[in-house]
């Protein structure tokens, strides 16, 4: 998952106390039987579906059984939640538009659609601040590393501020950047 739909994550779970989390990836999109079957006995749950684009694009997308199977098993789970069920779903997709339409946007399978933007200057500052407490932006060059990162999503962020840490500790300087 991307940091920004980490931290989403991360803040829902933070916010249903009590609640476990399942967290399936796309690899594990496989034994997705077995992943509803542990959320139901875990109830309350939260099933977070990382990166559904990958196994819950559109069918005119699809190439191959295996990934329309995968499809058709995710849209039966789903109908088969009943409404005494304690289970949040979540799914994460960097391309919502390349969702099929029988699992974005029908009544019952999805109640909301958030769509995160890309992080302004103020919410990249944080970002630089949170992913770099352990590093000394010294001089400006925290203001500098906001105004070059314009554009940037939270994940890049973060991989700046691991760079920025690699070149401080090879110069000899770590924690200063």
């Amino acid at each position: 998952m991307a940091p920004a739909k980490t931290h989403v994550v991360h803040y829902i779970a933070a916010n249903l106390p009590g609640h476990s989390v399942v967290l399936v990836t796309a690899e594990q999109m496989l034994d997705m039987e077995e992943h509803f079957a542990l959320a139901r006995v875990l109830q309350p749950c939260i099933m977070v579906f990382e990166d559904v684009d990958l196994s819950g694009r559109s069918r005119d997308d699809i190439s191959g059984q295996k990934a329309e199977t995968r499809l058709n098993r995710l849209l039966n789970e789903l109908d088969g939640l009943g409404e005494d069920s304690d289970i949040v779903i979540l799914l994460t997709s960097n391309r919502p538009r390349s969702l099929e339409e029988a699992l974005a946007i029908r009544s019952g399978r999805v109640d909301a659609a958030i769509e995160i933007p890309l992080p302004d200057d103020d919410c990249r500052e944080r970002l630089f601040k949170q992913y770099g407490q352990a590093l000394d932006f010294q001089d400006g060059a925290l203001a500098e590393a906001v105004l070059r990162s314009k554009g940037a999503s939270a994940a890049y962020v973060k991989e700046i501020v691991r760079r920025l840490a690699q070149r401080s500790i090879m110069r000899g300087v770590a924690p200063l950047v």
